[in-house]
């Protein structure tokens, strides 16, 4: 049963002549049980297990709980399904993820129906309202108002957020547009026409390079607009060698190639960020400086700007107005100011004070007596460290990296005079220099939440919140393996006890 459940295989697979005969091989005397059983007994009694063992980690001491969700509808069957993913930092300042939900959805996608479908998911595994920290889904209005109408915190994903700040600006200009409906045509071209591969797959090797087909795009995720673009240009002599000999549907011009590899320089930066925030660490507590970084970078003039100017200066419109609310928003920039890698370097002043406030407000909140110990400013680190950060080489064009290296160079230090213990929590934390960008901010909580017991016990709470919903929209790439062309039939009862026991027993077979 694990193993029709872990590896998304159909329940028939005890009747295929090759799996008997492999299991008969290992031991003759097993005697087959019918797919019957294993649908409705081995796979009720599996979910029980998996199901009993997340409430117990439900159970345990959780200060704060995240969420995420999507509806996603199957191309295989006349199926929707609504997710629900939670997690949670523990008391050793380690992050779990769990599966909670991914329940079919039938009738109409509103906002009255999800809100409902959310307070259910709640109920069945007597999760604590009051607990519930945030909640991530993507920039639809229904789901926006559900998770209002829930009475739920927001967080709208950045990943989506990013996807339209860029669509916006990519399809500013005419020649993109042209750009890219003539990429499409081409890789079209080669996918559809065995002859045409087949040509091109010679030319490569006559020409020496990698044996590639050419990426395709999708219009719901920008980066693989970017991915087809790459491909395209890396195989740019291929594709002047096959159109001397061969026909093809359309071809760039020699200022085409140029304005790709421009646009190409343009999006690197998205690429990169892109791949950073839907890492499985990512947080919250990330939006704010990789967006600052990035409208940095956007500002900054390059050589590689040549016909795309327009494009650069629409998408720096589109992240300061797409991430206005995030640069404004409490969870946002206190989470910020939690993660030791970013503290308060990356927000503005007002921000800045807003936030040391709310944190101080909040810290002063469960400690009224301020009865915790108190840390010098100075810490283990001194201030001689913060010239560790070197400005980038004035022989290469700025990266996305060289600009977080630029906004700690210009932080002032703080020179506020503390007045309690917990204000001291504070500014003896902020005035060490922040810990690189590669190390792991959990790590650090985990190994100083005794000097600042006050902050440690925000910091659980805030860097619980992911910023995408990644782990929703990975669910949903497991619900495709899960009802696919064998299986478009399968009770969606069964589906949902298949995906949490798939997306949950790890966690259960560590313990």
């Amino acid at each position: 049963m694990e193993f029709i459940a872990l590896d998304d295989q159909p329940f028939s697979i005890v009747e295929d002549v090759g799996f008997r005969r492999l299991i008969e091989h290992i031991e003759p005397r097993y005697a087959m049980p019918s797919r019957r059983h294993f649908s409705g007994v081995c796979l009720p009694e599996l979910f029980n297990i998996v199901a009993t063992h997340v409430h117990e980690l439900l159970a345990s001491d959780i200060t704060a709980i995240s969420f995420t969700t999507d509806i996603w509808s199957s191309d295989v069957s006349l199926t929707s399904m609504l997710s629900l993913t939670a997690q949670w930092m523990d008391e050793d300042f380690k992050l779990q993820k769990i599966l909670l939900h991914s329940q079919e959805f039938r009738g109409s996608h509103t906002a009255a129906a999800i809100s409902d479908a959310f307070t259910n998911m709640c109920d069945t595994w007597h999760i604590d309202r009051s607990k519930v920290h945030a909640i991530v889904s993507d920039n639809a209005r229904n789901m926006t108002k559900a998770i209002e109408d829930s009475q739920l915190k927001g967080i709208r994903c950045m990943a989506h957020t990013l996807h339209l700040a860029v669509n916006e600006g990519m399809l500013s200009q005419r020649s993109v547009k042209d750009i890219l409906t003539i990429g499409r045509r081409i890789v079209g071209h080669f996918k559809h026409s065995q002859l045409a591969y087949s040509r091109l797959q010679s030319m490569q090797d006559q020409l020496g390079t990698q044996i590639k087909q050419f990426q395709q795009d999708v219009r719901t995720r920008w980066n693989s607009t970017f991915y087809m673009l790459e491909s395209l240009f890396a195989q740019k002599r291929v594709l002047a060698a096959y159109s001397a000999d061969h026909e093809l549907p359309a071809t760039f011009t020699s200022h085409q190639w140029v304005l790709i590899e421009n646009i190409l320089s343009v999006l690197a930066p998205y690429e990169q960020l892109t791949k950073e925030i839907s890492s499985s660490d990512a947080s919250v507590a990330d939006v704010i400086p990789l967006i600052a970084a990035l409208k940095r970078l956007l500002s900054k003039e390059v050589e590689t700007d040549h016909g795309v100017k327009t494009i650069k200066s629409t998408l720096l419109e589109s992240v300061k107005r797409r991430f206005t609310e995030s640069n404004d928003d409490l969870l946002h920039f206190i989470a910020t100011v939690l993660d030791p890698r970013y503290k308060d370097h990356y927000l503005d002043v007002g921000i800045k004070q807003r936030a040391r406030e709310m944190i101080q407000a909040a810290m002063d909140a469960d400690n009224p007596l301020g009865d915790r110990p108190a840390h010098s400013a100075g810490g283990e680190q001194s201030a001689e460290k913060r010239t560790r950060h070197s400005a980038p080489d004035e022989g290469h064009a700025p990266l996305l990296s060289d600009m977080f290296n630029e906004i700690l160079q210009e932080s002032a230090p703080n020179n506020r005079q503390p007045t309690s213990s917990t204000a001291q929590q504070l500014d003896g934390y902020l005035s060490e220099v922040p810990i690189s960008r590669s190390d792991d901010p959990l790590t650090y909580w985990r190994n100083n939440h005794d000097r600042f017991p006050d902050l440690a016990k925000m910091a659980r709470k805030y860097l619980s919140a992911p910023c995408t919903s990644t782990d929703s929209e990975r669910l949903f790439s497991a619900a495709a393996h899960v009802l696919d062309e064998k299986r478009n039939r399968l009770h969606c009862d069964k589906a949902e006890k298949l995906l949490l026991i798939k997306k949950n027993l790890p966690l259960y077979l560590k313990k």
